[in-house]
């Protein structure tokens, strides 16, 4: 396994034994490469040209999730197909040598190239076109897709997509790995949680609002993740500028936590950097309060760099950004209060380490 090449901080350190897997979390998908436009005043207008002020280059897809689990000190392992084009070499390299990722179940596929999306990212919002064609099946995988013998993971993190299973879901929790799952817009438009055959593997579910209002046909978003416990032991519900809402079965606990405001640059990326904080989170068995708090935190850093994977804070952000709240006039005391688990998690001076960022084009290399 690879290790991270910068120093950071294990959040898991308490909760490591002997004989516990090498993988903390593992994952499967699509990598993409992500082409991103900012600065612009608004969307673009059929048959004119538009001009950003900014734009940046760096993987996307399931990377934006492997990259924000990795620079939160997780052993992150990634099976993905890559192309052999200068797209598919950039990716790789980002994630290998740039995040430490381990990319061993991952491969290099002949003669495929990369897909591809370009991101505009303008009113807080985004709209994206995307380009890509399906890998050949991995003749080392019975389903042509993800290794038919997933690692000994901690966590693994599905994307569940209506009306399909993923066999490696099951396999991997039934060697005790512990499944968090999101979902993507139902394109059928039935909204049938018993097209999701695969949540019945999952410790939790992380749908946003409306998604959790839709599959279980109710008007409240806590509504809708009371209603999830049903399904699921542990619903987590993101309600956009609201913040977040839980609740876990087992344990009776709920746990509300508003959102940060900041500035959004460019929100590409801001559901997985939440749902890597959560996982690190659960997996260091924080309070549910404290997890909910955290995700919301790391999403809310990530949206004031743009790029997906590469807008994801590591822990000197946490740390910078706990040091700046502190020292400002007017703050809440009991909003500060909320956050302040994060003392017995950061060193009193943490080292600065410069974080790799989107950069203009793929032509240039980082130093």
């Amino acid at each position: 396994m690879v290790v991270p090449v910068e120093p950071t901080i294990d959040p898991l350190k308490a909760a490591r034994r002997a004989g516990d897997p090498d993988c903390d979390v593992y994952l499967t998908g699509t990598v993409f490469l992500d082409i991103i436009f900012t600065g612009l005043d608004s969307a673009p207008v059929r048959g004119t040209e538009s001009w950003a002020r900014g734009m940046g280059s760096s993987p996307g897809g399931v990377a934006n999730m492997a990259t924000a689990l990795a620079r939160l000190g997780l052993h992150t392992s990634l099976a993905a197909a890559f192309g052999d084009d200068h797209y598919g070499e950039y990716c790789w390299d980002a994630l290998e040598q740039g995040e430490g990722i381990d990319l061993t179940p991952s491969r290099t596929v002949p003669g495929w190239h990369s897909p591809v999306t370009v991101s505009m990212a303008y009113e807080g919002e985004r709209t994206m076109v995307s380009h890509g064609h399906e890998p050949p099946p991995d003749s080392d995988a019975p389903d042509g897709g993800a290794p038919s013998c997933p690692p000994r993971a901690r966590a693994a993190v599905a994307s569940l997509t209506p009306g399909t299973s993923a066999p490696w879901i099951a396999q991997a929790a039934r060697s005790g790995t512990r499944i968090f799952a999101d979902v993507g817009w139902d394109d059928t438009g039935r909204w049938d949680l018993a097209a999701l055959p695969d949540l019945r593997h999952c410790e939790a579910f992380l749908p946003n609002a409306e998604e959790a209002m839709r599959y279980t046909r109710t008007s409240c978003p806590r509504a809708a993740a009371r209603a999830l416990t049903e399904h699921v032991p542990l619903a987590v519900v993101t309600l956009g500028s609201e913040g977040a809402y839980a609740v876990d079965r087992r344990t009776g606990e709920t746990a509300e936590v508003p959102a940060i405001e900041v500035e959004a640059l460019d929100p590409t990326g801001a559901g997985d950097v939440f749902v890597a904080g959560f996982v690190t989170g659960t997996l260091a068995d924080w309070p549910l309060a404290d997890r909910l708090a955290f995700a919301g935190l790391t999403a809310a850093l990530s949206v004031q760099e743009f790029g997906g994977s590469l807008s994801a804070p590591g822990w000197a952000e946490v740390g910078a950004w706990w040091r700046r709240v502190r020292e400002l006039d007017g703050q809440n005391p009991v909003a500060l209060r909320r956050y302040a688990f994060l003392e017995g998690l950061l060193p009193a001076a943490a080292r600065p380490w410069p974080l790799r960022r989107a950069v203009p084009t793929i032509g240039f290399r980082s130093a």
